[in-house]
């Protein structure tokens, strides 16, 4: 049996609204999104000049947006687990862990990127 709600564009138009909640709490109250964000910004940029073909392009300006993406999936785990209550639990603890993790590795994964890119756009080795 469906979920009763709305239909259709006022379906649509609420997603929207939704997500645009969501990225204004976690601009407001996750210091790692803004952080990520001031990142993103001036790498999307750069990706631009690094990139030597589309791929490479996509890769560069995916990655850092990815990382805010999981960033904000991160902190709504963290927002869960923070209203369930303070004290410690290890399912808890596991979870926010887990989901640093995530972000941690993507991180990774865009600083590895871009060292890439920038060490073949340099010419200290090519591919």
């Amino acid at each position: 049996m469906a979920k009763p709600g709305a239909t259709g564009l006022r379906r649509i138009l609420n997603a929207g609204y939704y997500s645009f909640k969501g990225f204004k709490a976690g601009f407001k109250y996750e210091a790692a999104v803004r952080q990520e964000l001031f990142l993103a910004i001036p790498l999307t940029i750069l990706s631009f000049y690094l990139a030597d073909d589309l791929a490479v392009l996509l890769l560069l300006i995916v990655l850092p947006w990815l990382t805010i993406a999981f960033e904000l999936v991160n902190s709504a785990i963290e927002a869960v687990v923070d209203r369930i209550g303070n004290e410690y639990h290890e399912l808890s603890g596991r979870a926010k862990d887990l989901g640093s993790a995530c972000v941690f590795v993507l991180l990774i994964l865009t600083l590895f990127a871009y060292f890439a890119a920038i060490m073949s756009k340099f010419a200290f080795w090519s591919f």
